[in-house]
């Protein structure tokens, strides 16, 4: 399996293949197709990220000492925003996504590009991820 940082180099090497940022939002929502969906009975409230203008769940999952996270959101560039983040951190162990640094955010243009309130809630879903990180280190 692939580090963090080898995900998110890969990630900004496929996002520097778009000419514009419609192309951009069309492959964010075509990851959000592929998001590995949380499971109904997931959807609580406990589960929903606060900070987000959408409904946004997420589910974390302790599995042989590596994180996994399932999501799901009711808006589609939304959904495909926390495609690319579980796509990033899943899988990992919880003290490698505590101390990793998401630079592929910002190289990708995404903060730039994002309304102020999906940047926002791009930013609560990481604080999320790394907060579910914390918590389970103990437990590793």
């Amino acid at each position: 399996m692939n580090t963090i940082n080898e995900i998110q180099d890969e990630l900004i090497e496929d996002f520097a293949f778009f000419t514009d940022w419609m192309e951009k939002y069309e492959y964010i929502i075509q990851l959000g197709k592929e998001l590995p969906l949380i499971d109904e009975a997931n959807k609580q409230d406990q589960y929903i990220i606060k900070g987000c203008q959408s409904k946004v769940w997420l589910f974390p999952e302790l599995k042989d000492g590596k994180l996994f996270f399932t999501a799901d959101s009711d808006a589609v560039i939304t959904k495909g925003l926390v495609s690319l983040m579980v796509k990033v951190l899943s899988g990992h162990s919880p003290k490698e996504i505590v101390d990793n640094d998401l630079y592929f955010i910002e190289e990708i243009g995404l903060k730039e590009h994002l309304s102020p309130t999906r940047a926002n809630g791009l930013l609560a879903m990481v604080k999320q991820m790394k907060l579910y990180a914390i918590a389970l280190q103990t437990k590793v």
